[in-house]
């Protein structure tokens, strides 16, 4: 015989001068009519340690063809197989190891796993999720673009609320108006208490989105609204210290310490439609002032730099929301935030970990990925 060769782990292949023979390792060899010395050859070739691999092999394979393929729990493989369900844990563990099972995920279209394990290992994230955004013409986009965030942003919230969270969210952000806008009722909850986080108040056209926001995502998850009854920018550091000594604003602001998911947008220098029809921004002279200093973008109206650090400059003492240090404290910081004119401040953001849970677009992730 010139030699023997395993395939698949299951059958034994043996060339003689008379011809190839082949053999279910689970038969016995000596059954067979077959020269004396090519019998000897065999028994002489899978005799100790190759007999026993072989025979491990033959063990973790069928181990594996029972749990993957005939959907047996490990107990009822131990019972068929006269072994400990250990003993078929080991075999399953060690199949994996070598290649026998080789497990393979399928990727529908428009799930980016790639991209949101690329982002959560580049930022430190604490989840990222990414969604698949048709490019049609520039106002179709938007729309689409809306749509899309909003719709993975509401799948999120829903999945990940919990009783007695104390969840702040932000006004004047459109992406959480659409966030909003494609939540679904979330029974069974209890205890839950949502918090405006910016300061509500507004031109009357606009101010509607802003208590929406915080009103309506109180009744889809059975919550109690607090909302922030004041500008979010005040006109001087004395009306800011009046307003924040509010009763009913320090009501609220006394809970930001407890908040334990916040909902935010992030926003670029130049203010975007909702917060401008608000009035809840700063004047042209005043943004050429944050230009000046490096601002790139801005959370809850707090500006940073293109390095994520914050501007320090007196216009962040009028603004009448929760601060950045405290919106780093939050257990879930979730940004909502997409769009090609947002890419340098969402990056900015990441870089100062100012949030750790960003919702976005596939065409902000690349671009973030491939970003210095």
């Amino acid at each position: 015989m010139e030699s023997i060769d395993v395939y698949n782990y299951s059958c034994v292949e043996i060339y003689a001068n008379d011809g190839i023979y082949r053999f279910d390792l689970d038969f016995s060899l000596s059954g067979f009519l077959l020269p004396d010395n090519v019998l000897r050859q065999i028994f002489f070739l899978l005799d100790g340690s190759d007999m026993e691999t072989i025979n491990e092999l033959r063990l973790m394979t069928k181990a594996a063809r029972l749990y993957f393929e005939n959907d047996m729990r490990q107990s009822e493989i131990a019972d068929r197989l006269g072994i400990s369900q250990a003993t078929v844990s080991r075999l399953i563990n060690s199949a994996r190891k070598e290649g026998i099972i080789r497990i393979s995920v399928n990727i529908p279209k428009g799930v980016n796993t790639e991209l949101e394990e690329q982002l959560i290992q580049k930022f430190g994230l604490k989840e990222a999720i990414v969604a698949d955004c048709t490019n049609e013409s520039e106002d179709d986009n938007q729309r689409i673009l809306l749509r899309e965030i909003g719709s993975a942003a509401a799948h999120y919230v829903e999945t990940v609320i919990k009783n007695n969270d104390v969840v702040g969210i932000s006004s004047w952000s459109e992406t959480l108006v659409a966030l909003v806008d494609m939540m679904q009722q979330v029974p069974g909850k209890s205890g839950v208490k949502i918090v405006q986080i910016l300061g509500g108040v507004g031109n009357p056209t606009a101010e509607i989105h802003a208590n929406r926001l915080t009103g309506r995502l109180a009744s889809l998850v059975n919550g109690t609204p607090y909302f922030l009854p004041a500008p979010g920018i005040v006109g001087s550091q004395a009306a800011y210290n009046v307003i924040m000594n509010d009763k009913y604003v320090k009501e609220t602001t006394e809970m930001f310490g407890d908040i334990t998911m916040a909902l935010v947008g992030i926003g670029p220098l130049q203010p975007a439609r909702l917060l401008t029809s608000s009035g809840n921004i700063f004047s042209q002279e005043e943004l050429k002032i944050l230009r000046g200093v490096g601002a790139t973008g801005n959370i809850l109206l707090h500006f940073f730099d293109a390095n994520g650090k914050q501007v320090d400059h007196a216009i962040n003492s009028r603004v009448v929301s929760m601060g950045l240090d405290q919106l780093k404290q939050v257990d879930r910081a979730v940004a909502v935030a997409a769009g090609r004119d947002k890419h340098e401040a969402i990056l900015a953001a990441l870089k100062g970990k100012w949030i750790n849970v960003l919702i976005t677009d596939h065409v902000t992730a690349d671009f973030l990925i491939s970003s210095d």
